[in-house]
């Protein structure tokens, strides 16, 4: 029994940084011989002791005992799993360009995280240049650009340490798609097309030649004058002449270019004919030498349409890399959702947890490493990719936990009174496998905030206090015999106003332990049997925090 009592003290102790705790021994020896139930009473001063010589002995010495008669207890260190960024087709170290082409409706999410974590990545790999372009043509009706995007995607590149080479925006450079617009027409490879929408969808399904196509270059290069002067929206397109044969309708003969006449954020009316993703992007990717281009696999289309334009000009074309959707369980989002709500006030703003923007993973208290790594970890293929949002929890829970000091929160606290209490300074450790960053302390009376009713009958054990039951005074040892259920607790006097907002948008009020103003904003703790939290502002003495996961 010495034996047995020794090894999981030294099991322990090595565990906690050098102290063993008496309760998880009896709870070990209890697990290995059930019979040790009984004898518990004459056990106790023996395990005391031996926990006394064991805390004598540094951790290393501990360690090197441990070693020697129990050396199948030693935690093995588990061997972090390394991800491996894959390599690009016909890449050069310091010649790699690639681009972040996000559109500008809203701040990018973290859906988002995932081709531009993975842009990042591979540029640094290669040691090349990462360019960020706002693809900030006119969008359509339900895809509106919006000015603050401007800022906001910029402020979530930088918090995911994402390095750019250059900013460039779309809006600046409708001048050079004109001019290759103008030299599709001179090679005869793109119209002015007037048909209404639903005849060319029949042409375009039928394989049928509309007659704008027959249109001379002359005649072609007039209307395209008149789509900026004359022609109303919807009136007249840019098409390319891809070849109203080809065996796929949906490519052929596509718009290049449309009218809009909505007031765009950033440059105001100052265009009215505006290109399509495909056409900016032919140009721009050639223009810009990107080398490597990575995509969802649900732009294809787009990807036939920049190599038809590239062929056209007899011009280099980049490598193309698709990679499937991330779709995380219990996650929805929606920027045209979230627009709404944050316009209507039902959101806080952009950061609100609903929009699931990166400034929301932010403000709960979400590491940016922890995302990079959540995102690293799915690695790069074609396949749609469902994982839960806990693995992007447990990713951040690695970082926290090692940071985050504990303290006591309370919702929705009811006050129960013990009897025969005894009074004292109660000692609460800051962080239970860090003793060095000391203890919190708690004056005990005999009233008490907790978060649940005390029910008749049933063994309570206030944590790292004592026990009790029907509202008396038990025991202070740990005892698993008493099978007591562990609460959270706040002497009444030693609270302070606090509540925590919910990633669903709830909010949850209570009290906190007044150790709480040692914390500040910014910071994530862990709010013991509750999860963590990031302190988000102080006002009139209350505590504000926004709940960061379990």
């Amino acid at each position: 029994m010495d034996k047995l009592i020794l090894k999981y003290a030294l099991q322990n102790a090595v565990k906690y940084n050098g102290k063993a705790n008496q309760g998880a021994i009896i709870g070990k020896l209890i697990q290995e011989d059930p019979k040790v139930k009984a004898k518990l009473k004459e056990l106790v001063p023996k395990i005391k002791q031996i926990i006394k010589d064991v805390e004598k002995l540094t951790l290393e010495e501990q360690k090197a005992k441990l070693k020697d008669i129990a050396p199948e207890l030693l935690e093995k260190k588990k061997k972090v799993q390394q991800h491996k960024i894959p390599d690009l087709p016909n890449a050069e170290t310091g010649k790699v360009v690639m681009r972040l082409a996000p559109y500008p409706s809203g701040p990018l999410h973290i859906g988002n995280a995932k081709p531009y974590i993975m842009n990042d990545e591979l540029v640094k790999k290669y040691k090349g240049k990462l360019l960020l372009v706002m693809d900030d043509t006119i969008g359509s009706e339900e895809k509106n650009s919006a000015l603050e995007a401007y800022k906001l995607i910029p402020e979530g590149l930088d918090w995911l340490g994402i390095k750019y080479d250059k900013i460039l925006y779309k809006s600046d450079r409708v001048e050079l798609y004109y001019e290759y617009a103008k030299k599709l027409i001179e090679k005869e490879m793109a119209y002015v097309c007037k048909c209404d929408a639903e005849t060319m969808r029949e042409y375009r399904r039928n394989a049928k030649v509309c007659e704008c196509r027959r249109n001379t270059v002359q005649k072609n290069m007039d209307e395209w004058e008149k789509m900026f002067t004359e022609y109303k929206e919807g009136e007249a397109v840019l098409r390319i002449k891809t070849g109203m044969d080809h065996p796929n309708p949906a490519f052929r003969d596509r718009v290049l270019f449309r009218i809009s006449d909505r007031e765009h954020p950033r440059v105001g009316n100052k265009y009215r004919v505006w290109p399509l993703l495909e056409m900016s992007w032919a140009v721009d990717d050639h223009l810009l030498n990107i080398t490597h281009i990575l995509r969802g696999k649900e732009l294809m289309m787009e990807s036939m349409m920049e190599n038809f334009i590239w062929d056209i000009f007899n011009w280099k074309k980049p490598e193309i890399i698709y990679s499937g959707l991330l779709q995380i369980k219990g996650v929805k989002i929606s920027k045209s959702k979230s627009k709404k709500e944050v316009e209507s006030g039902e959101y806080v703003g952009w950061d609100d947890p609903r929009s699931w923007s990166l400034q929301s993973l932010k403000r709960r208290g979400i590491k940016p490493e922890a995302v990079r790594n959540f995102i690293v970890s799915l690695g790069l293929n074609q396949n749609e990719v469902t994982v839960p949002v806990e693995n992007l929890y447990s990713e951040n829970r690695k970082l926290v936990d090692k940071e985050a000091n504990r303290y006591f929160f309370i919702a929705n606290p009811r006050l129960v009174k013990i009897k025969n209490a005894p009074r004292k300074k109660a000692k609460l450790p800051l962080h239970p496998e860090d003793e060095k960053r000391g203890s919190r302390i708690l004056e005990a009376k005999d009233e008490f905030f907790v978060p649940e009713e005390i029910q008749k009958g049933k063994v309570y054990r206030f944590m790292h206090l004592y026990n009790f039951k029907n509202n008396e005074y038990l025991s202070e040892e740990v005892n698993p015999e008493l099978k007591a259920k562990m609460l959270q607790w706040i002497p009444k006097g030693e609270e302070v106003k606090a509540e925590l907002f919910m990633p669903d948008g709830s909010i949850v009020k209570g009290v906190a332990e007044k150790n709480i103003k040692n914390v500040k904003v910014d910071e994530v703790v862990q709010f013991e049997r509750v999860g963590f939290a990031k302190l988000d502002k102080v006002e009139n003495n209350k505590y504000y925090f926004w709940y960061t996961h379990d």
